[in-house]
């Protein structure tokens, strides 16, 4: 009975009587395949500026195996390529990274089913179902949700344009919107309500704001002093009650 190479990592399956005298050698190069289908490799998928096809080999080493396959191009892509992955029967999950020349996506697929983009300088995680012909390759965590990690819980959608993340104090994110309909403007704002600001120190000559505790500092600060009636003499402090005229220090 001739060996079938029918299982997902196209791995020699002998039949009864099969390899006689040399199905160790085959037994040997199997465990190898399979060590190889959890490795990581890396193959030049296009040669040329054009979609191309890859098919596991029956039996015998191929990089298109790996569960990480890097996908490189000796060529300069000029457009998006397509990667058919073959035979169309293989089941299996791939992280597929496209490493390729000229920042173009290339296309995953399998069968006439669903594909998916790669873009370039991007890895993605993707399964191919085997379905033969009408085979469909999926993003296999394009509705992976995150949940809780570290003890936070992460909303399990996008937010809108222009929200933030916020948290609840107890571990849960969510996402939140600024009303900046209440905000005042940087330039030439308009204040309402009781609005507060830093009191200068003392004879503070700047440009920054001048609260009322400000105001109130330096008018303490001024001494009045009023010229007698009569015969002019040295100013005194004084009360202004004998009509004298302002003076003033400070």
């Amino acid at each position: 009975m001739a060996s079938t190479y029918v299982n997902d990592l196209r791995l020699n399956e002998l039949g009864t009587g099969d390899a006689s005298g040399t199905w160790g050698n085959v037994t040997n190069t199997n465990l190898e395949l399979i060590g190889e289908g959890l490795s990581y490799t890396t193959k030049d998928c296009f040669a040329t500026d054009a979609d191309s096809t890859e098919t596991v080999a029956d039996g015998a080493t191929d990089p298109a195996r790996g569960m990480y396959f890097k996908v490189t191009s000796s060529a300069t892509l000029t457009a998006t390529r397509v990667l058919t992955i073959g035979p169309n029967t293989v089941s299996r999950l791939q992280f597929i990274e496209n490493a390729t020349t000229g920042s173009q996506t290339i296309t995953i697929k399998q069968g006439s089913g669903s594909t998916v983009n790669i873009e370039n300088g991007r890895t993605k995680a993707v399964y191919m179902d085997g379905a033969g012909s009408t085979a469909k390759v999926v993003d296999a965590f394009s509705s992976f949700g995150v949940g809780a990690l570290n003890g936070l819980t992460f909303p399990t959608s996008d937010g809108t344009n222009g929200q933030f993340i916020q948290t609840n104090g107890s571990g849960t994110l969510t996402f939140a919107t600024v009303d900046l309909s209440t905000k005042a403007d940087l330039a030439s704002p308009t204040f309402t309500g009781t609005p507060a600001a830093p009191t200068a120190s003392a004879t503070t000559n700047t440009t920054q704001l001048a609260t009322t505790a400000f105001v109130r500092q330096e008018l303490n600060n001024i001494t009045v002093f009023e010229a007698l009636s009569g015969t002019p003499g040295d100013p005194v402090l004084g009360d202004f009650t004998n009509g004298a005229r302002f003076v003033g220090q400070y």
